[in-house]
């Protein structure tokens, strides 16, 4: 694709947000920092991923349920990403099956926790320590999917710089291939 095709298209990103996203306050100022224009859908997996519209017409029919190719899973706290570890495991492992089963390019995004913040226990669960390093670590090697942490007033920023950045190298790179 040349670099006016890969321009044009870039001038259609938006952000498709799952409709199983709870529409708080922060919810909404997450959105805002975006900066782009935003979708609800129901998304297989995820809670974020890109849209754009290529040959004239969106990526995604936002209509029905959506499979992306990249999409982002964001925890608010090191207490929710243990539930999803513990009591929650099996359907969180259902949903990261699911991507991979599709080729997906996935992304884990926790707010307000660390690397550290789990090392020393800074979080309300019982889960160990041990535990919940071992069990991030495996999910990482096993989806090959990149954990990232930062605050949650960067969120919103860091979710558009990757989805961006996303459909950006796909699209330079698809004469690649």
């Amino acid at each position: 694709m040349n670099p006016l095709e890969v321009e044009d298209i870039l001038k259609t990103f938006r952000i498709i947000i799952d409709n199983r996203e709870h529409q708080t306050a922060k919810a909404k100022r997450r959105y805002k920092s975006f900066g782009v224009p935003t979708q609800k859908a129901t998304l297989d997996y995820g809670d974020y991923c890109w849209n754009a519209t290529i040959d004239d017409s969106p990526r995604y029919d936002i209509s029905g349920r959506v499979a992306p190719a990249c999409c982002i899973e964001r925890k608010m706290s090191l207490d929710e990403l243990a539930m999803c570890f513990t009591s929650g495991r099996r359907r969180f492992k259902r949903e990261f099956e699911r991507a991979k089963k599709n080729g997906a390019r996935m992304y884990l995004l926790v707010e307000n926790g660390s690397w550290e913040g789990i090392i020393l226990h800074r979080y309300r669960s019982k889960f160990h320590p041990h535990a919940f390093l071992a069990s991030l670590a495996a999910w990482m090697v096993r989806y090959r999917v990149p954990v990232i942490f930062c605050k949650e007033e960067t969120s919103g920023k860091l979710i558009r710089e990757i989805l961006y950045r996303d459909l950006k190298e796909q699209l330079e790179g698809a004469d690649d291939g």
